[in-house]
């Protein structure tokens, strides 16, 4: 068993920088000093009304909807087509396939679009559907990873069969079994893809034009500023992470009740 000294190290190593931030949002000076002095809510207010970070805002918000839209129209598809899928040979490969993006970095996936998109043929750098493109390469894989183990985890292949026997056609075996019985882990892989469509900043902060930057961009330039600015825009940002793991794991959670109810009928 691990000490508990490691258990409790290891969590002020990951909580002592998030609580500076949160510390360094509500401080009215922070210079030089371990903590900074004074107590004040301007930042925040400052945070909520500059225009940048309102557009920065509302830009990540619209590419991660559009993700999301997307991983469901092309996502759900897909993962049953692998999961109805008899060969192993072909399952196996379509998985390696689309869980290639995971392997690869945002970087380099990011100097393939500048490559690509800054040409006279394509001129689309810097647009929000360029970025909306790249966002869903590098998220899908996450959905797809989502919603094809619990495809295996719910045992659709025997409702299907059972339903086929009694004279249903694929289209009426998808909409009425597997996306009933898919709707929690649908919304479990949403959540996934829009958190970290959401924090995303390697990718973003390259093809992103200056009207269409997301939020994690304008938060770097930030830090060159005001220290109490930046931290409270950063915890605004880890709000929404929070937000979005609970919710998550909320999800899950209900999904597997739902999973074992399943099992005991």
């Amino acid at each position: 068993m691990i000490p508990r000294w490691i258990t409790v190290a290891y969590f002020l190593y990951l909580a002592s920088p998030i609580a500076l931030l949160f510390i360094g949002s509500f401080g009215d000076l922070w210079l030089n000093s371990l903590l900074p002095t004074g107590i004040t809510v301007k930042w925040y207010l400052d945070v909520a009304a500059d225009p940048n970070f309102r557009r920065a805002f509302m830009a990540s918000l619209f590419v991660a909807v559009m993700t999301s839209v997307a991983c469901v129209a092309i996502g759900l598809p897909l993962a049953y087509a692998v999961f109805r899928t008899q060969s192993q040979r072909v399952r196996a490969a379509a998985r390696v396939l689309y869980q290639l993006p995971v392997a690869m970095p945002a970087l380099v996936l990011a100097f393939g679009f500048i490559l690509v998109f800054s040409s006279d043929t394509l001129p689309w750098l810097g647009s929000i559907w360029l970025l909306v493109a790249g966002h869903i390469v590098l998220w899908l894989p996450y959905f797809l990873q989502t919603v094809v183990a619990d495809m295996q985890r719910l045992g659709l292949r025997v409702l299907e069969d059972a339903a086929e026997t009694l004279g249903s056609t694929p289209l009426q075996r998808f909409f009425h079994i597997v996306l009933p019985a898919l709707r929690l882990s649908v919304l479990s892989g949403l959540i996934i893809v829009v958190a970290l469509s959401i924090g995303e900043f390697q990718f973003s902060n390259l093809i992103a034009g200056f009207l269409n930057r997301t939020y994690p961009v304008v938060l770097l330039q930030a830090f060159y500023g005001a220290t109490g600015f930046a931290c409270a825009a950063t915890v605004i940002l880890l709000t929404l992470a929070l937000i979005a793991s609970f919710t998550g794991a909320f999800v899950a959670r209900g999904a597997a009740r739902l999973s074992v109810a399943g099992d005991e009928r």
